[in-house]
């Protein structure tokens, strides 16, 4: 294929059921003693296979781009297959993983109806042979892109050479395809000389091109031009107003996500965390060495808890998630949008009962009751969960019974909701319903904030709590304001 139609619109669709066992990439040997690699073997040093074989796939990935043809991986097996390895081809080529358990199970099923789907104009939602260019004012370097491209290689005289972040060294790179819902995110760097400084009221400059095959055959170019104007970096109100906490939230997770590729995530956590207190102590509002006088505008008041929640996420705790999972989980963030981005770092919470329409509630452990359903969303899977009286009464049957009406409609309402969901969604996520003090509500649990743990669950009086020894969102804030408006800062 790259000798036949090099440059020329193709994916490649990779459909695996196991490891690859023989050369030239094997990641496990045949014998029945040994085990797929997990991420303690990979990081003591015993997963022998694991160099070679991401020697052997970089090797691959390589003649793709250059090739710019993609590789979709479509992984339906029990057990780990090789995806970590493999995550370069398909990272670098613009190209997806989709993992199940099987090709007769709705994961693989619906996705791969979705992925291959004619939108309202008759054509797939792809494009092809794609380019990205950066063009910036002379104020402004690029430092790099984060995202599923690969380098071109192409210096210019608007890329930084001090700051590198992600995939970077060029203002140019290539997308073999991409979607709709496609995302890159660009990192830049001020550099501008301390004894020439910006003149008031002047723009700064930044310039998107995007070139691709669209699947009719045509040639396509997208130009994006953003202006801003520059502001001094005193001006600590107007700096803060045009702050956009999600987008920077999805930033972050980005570039912490990048750094695990090299750094230790003890190391990467700390980074997190001074960068957060760099933040607040610029842009909040307090008096030195006053915690209660801390205040965050609104623009920067959800801010803190997107980081709480990307320290607790799977994308940097690796200890339940296999290396598989692992490149499935940051390969969706690193090529999803921000609305998408954001639910896989702070899921979404909905509550459904007798006494009102559904509402949005936090995602904490304090949300949980015996006589609510809870739907959460986290991008990956939709969870279901029945509070235990809820789950009792469906158990009796009462919603089969004509005068539990009201009761049968709460039942289906949480249900029709999450189908809208599943339907949308690309990859399709997994469904899981769960009953309070089932095993399936681990899923959920793992996801709320432990405002009540085992420790202090007697003292609080509340009825639910969450075995854990991690810290819960309030005592993260007291640190964070404590050292924020600490004097040293």
């Amino acid at each position: 294929l790259a000798f036949s139609h090099a440059n020329l619109p193709a994916r490649v669709q990779l459909l695996v059921a196991g490891p690859a066992t023989v050369d030239t990439a094997p990641i496990v040997t045949l014998e029945l003693g040994d085990t797929v690699r997990s991420h303690s073997d990979i990081e003591k040093g015993h997963a022998k296979l694991h160099g070679k074989a991401v020697k052997a796939y970089d090797e691959v990935a390589t003649r793709l781009v250059n090739a710019g043809h993609t590789l979709d991986v479509w992984a339906c097996c029990l057990d780990q297959v090789g995806l970590y390895e493999m995550r370069s081809c398909v990272d670098r080529t613009g190209g997806v993983f989709v993992v199940a358990e099987a090709f007769n199970h709705p994961m693989f099923k619906r996705s791969f109806e979705t992925f291959f789907g004619k939108g309202p104009d008759g054509f797939v939602d792809m494009g092809f042979q794609a380019t990205f260019e950066v063009f910036t004012c002379k104020e402004v370097k690029v430092a790099g892109v984060i995202g599923p491209v690969a380098s071109m290689n192409r210096m210019a005289k608007n890329v930084s050479q001090e700051t590198e972040v992600g995939i970077s060294g060029t203002n140019a790179w290539r997308a073999c395809s991409l979607d709709s819902r496609t995302s890159l995110a660009v990192y830049f760097e001020i550099a501008n000389a301390h004894n020439t400084p910006m003149q008031e009221e002047t723009y700064r400059y930044v310039q998107f091109v995007t070139k691709y095959i669209h699947p009719s055959g045509q040639y396509r170019q997208r130009v994006s031009t953003i202006a801003g104007r520059w502001v001094e970096g005193s001006n600590v109100a107007e700096l803060g107003s045009g702050f956009d906490q999600e987008a920077a939230s999805v930033i972050m997770a980005r570039l912490a996500v990048f750094k695990t590729e090299n750094e230790e995530a003890f190391d990467i956590l700390r980074w997190l965390d001074r960068c957060l207190i760099r933040l607040c102590a610029k842009f909040a509002d307090y008096q030195k060495d006053s915690p209660e006088s801390f205040n965050l505008s609104p623009s920067f008041a959800l801010y803190p808890q997107f980081m709480f929640n990307l320290r607790r996420s799977q994308f940097l705790q690796v200890f339940n998630s296999s290396p598989d999972e692992t490149a499935y989980y940051r390969a969706f963030l690193n090529r999803e949008n921000t609305l998408n981005s954001l639910l896989m770092i702070q899921p979404t919470l909905m509550a459904y009962s007798l006494s009102g329409p559904p509402e949005p509630v936090l995602l904490d452990v304090s949300s949980m009751s015996a006589d609510r359903i809870l739907v959460m969303d986290t991008f990956f899977y939709i969870i279901v969960y029945s509070g235990e009286t809820i789950a009792q009464w469906r158990r009796a049957g009462y919603h089969n019974e004509p005068n539990y009406e009201n009761f049968r409609a709460l039942l289906e309402a949480p249900k029709e909701d999450a189908a809208v969901i599943l339907d949308e969604r690309f990859p399709y996520p997994r469904y899981i319903e769960a009953d309070q003090n089932g095993s399936q509500a681990r899923f959920l649990l793992a996801k709320l904030n432990p405002s009540v743990n085992h420790n202090t669950a007697e003292e609080s009086g509340a009825a639910d709590f969450i075995f854990t020894d991690d810290v819960s969102l309030q005592v993260f804030m007291e640190h964070l304001k404590k050292l924020s408006v600490s004097s040293s800062q």
